[in-house]
C-alpha cells in the first residue's frame, strides 16, 4: 500500500513563504504523475499544481509565478515551494499520486496566511 506523508504546513504571514513536502513510500515518484492539490472551508478541492513523470508541470491560474512544484525521484518526495502567500492560499493541501486508474492521497496539511 503506498502511503503519502505531507509536511511543512503552518501560520505564515502574507508575502510570505512555505515549502510543502511529500513523501512516498515505494518508487512511485518517479513513474506517476505527482500533484498538490488544496481544499479551503466550504470549497471543493482543486489542482495547485502537478508535475508528470515526463517532468512536465502544470498550475492553477492562481498561484503561476509563486508557486513552484518539483520532485526528486531518488529521495521519491515531491515539494511546493510557495511564495508571495496570500490569505485567499489558506487551505490544507494534499500531496496526490496519479496513474489511471490509480491514485493516492496524503492525510493533508494545513496552511493559514493570515496576519
Amino acid at each position: 500500500q503506498v502511503q503519502l506523508v505531507e509536511s511543512g504546513g503552518g501560520l505564515v504571514q502574507p508575502g510570505g513563504s512555505l515549502r510543502l513536502s511529500c513523501a512516498a513510500s515505494g518508487s512511485i515518484v518517479s513513474i506517476y504523475t505527482m500533484g498538490w492539490y488544496r481544499q479551503a472551508p466550504g470549497k471543493q478541492r482543486e489542482l495547485v499544481a502537478s508535475i508528470t513523470r515526463a517532468g512536465s508541470t502544470n498550475y492553477a491560474d492562481s498561484v503561476k509565478g509563486r508557486f513552484t512544484i518539483s520532485r526528486d525521484n531518488a529521495k521519491n518526495t515531491v515539494d511546493l515551494q510557495m511564495n508571495s502567500l496570500k490569505p485567499e492560499d489558506t487551505a490544507v493541501y494534499y500531496c496526490n499520486a496519479r496513474l489511471p486508474p490509480i491514485a493516492y492521497w496524503g492525510q493533508g496539511t494545513q496552511v493559514t496566511v493570515s496576519s
